[in-house]
């Protein structure tokens, strides 16, 4: 009776173990969507990137936002510092040949329409050729602006603490103008409230 017991309960915490391991397989580690996990990733990542060309420093949290000032789909240039002072900004980088980024857009979209004019200003930061945005956006439109830079060493998401070019990579922006959070990697359906708290 005894060994039936202790195989009965070996199975359970061997099939206990495996089903965490799943968990653990589709799910992430759920560490790495902590603030603690979020900055271990941020700067085991960063420290395998190449070193930023002279005079390019990414910023880290707590460091004032970087200027930036880029144009939108219609070519208009827009200065974040001065089109959104005193506001918090999500600003989400991303591209349209990258998957991940397709995926989280609708979960960005759902956000921007709770926030209004006095929440936090979602932003897209394309890394993409105008017209590829442009024919995304004509597909999958958003309600957030967008605005459009070209990949390189020195593009916008080096500057916003994106060293290695990984993406999607979202930045917040407290209403002071520094960073407060940096993220590599999608959010989750309903994440994003959580994360901007």
């Amino acid at each position: 009776m005894k060994a039936t017991t202790s195989r009965v309960l070996l199975v359970a915490v061997a099939a206990g173990g495996l089903g965490l391991l799943a968990s653990l397989w589709f799910n992430g580690n759920p560490f790495w969507r902590t603030q603690v996990g979020e900055r271990a990733l941020h700067a085991a990542t960063n420290a395998t990137a190449p070193a930023p060309p002279p005079g390019v420093t990414p910023a880290g949290i707590g460091d004032p936002m970087p200027a930036i000032a880029l144009p939108g789909l219609d070519g208009a240039i827009v200065d974040l510092h001065a089109r959104y002072a005193g506001r918090r900004l999500l600003i989400n980088v991303w591209a349209s040949w990258c998957g991940p980024c397709i995926e989280e857009m609708p979960e960005l979209d759902r956000f921007a329409a709770t926030q209004g004019r006095e929440g936090v200003q979602v932003i897209g930061l394309a890394l993409d050729t105008p017209e590829g945005v442009r024919d995304f956006i004509a597909r999958v439109p958003v309600r957030y602006p967008i605005l459009l830079d070209a990949p390189g060493p020195a593009d916008a998401s080096v500057w916003l603490g994106n060293a290695k070019g990984v993406l999607p990579y979202t930045v917040l922006v407290d209403a002071d103008g520094r960073i407060a959070r940096q993220k590599i990697g999608p959010f989750e359906p309903g994440e994003i409230s959580g994360w901007v708290e």
